[in-house]
């Protein structure tokens, strides 16, 4: 049974996909919280903090949403990237993404392909939680020196 609450996130979720296909990091992040928001990427404590994988590390405001998918785009060659969503599960506030990133590493030129899961939780409209969960070492293989 579909709940209002289920479609809501649902909006959301895919609106936030439009977004980040599109690519204004500006754009996307006004489906974030302003402040509180709960954002984490899995990655082994000893990689947080890398200078050439700075987006990967915890976030909470609106504005770290936006700086995210800056610090991303940067470090990515343009027009070489490419998402497959497999599927969105959706259960009231919460949605799962399944899916594959397809990028190239702008100081490397090294093409990588990671299989992802995103975490999402929505409340009145925006996104409060942002998990990922990826292939690191598909990533940190093609930014490695």
């Amino acid at each position: 049974m579909t709940t209002t609450a289920d479609t809501t996130t649902r909006a959301v979720v895919e609106e936030l996909l439009l977004r980040i296909g599109h690519g204004d990091p500006d754009l996307i992040a006004e489906l974030y919280a302003e402040h509180g928001g709960d954002w984490k990427l899995s990655w082994p404590m000893d990689e947080h903090g890398r200078t050439e994988l700075p987006w990967i590390r915890h976030r909470s405001t609106r504005a770290d949403a936006a700086d995210h998918f800056r610090e991303l785009a940067a470090r990515h060659v343009p027009g070489q990237a490419a998402t497959q969503i497999e599927r969105i599960l959706v259960d009231g506030p919460d949605a799962v993404v399944l899916g594959e990133i397809r990028q190239t590493v702008a100081a490397t030129g090294r093409r990588y392909r990671a299989r992802f899961a995103l975490h999402l939780t929505v409340e009145d409209g925006l996104v409060v939680r942002h998990h990922v969960y990826e292939d690191s070492l598909a990533v940190a293989r093609a930014f490695a020196p």
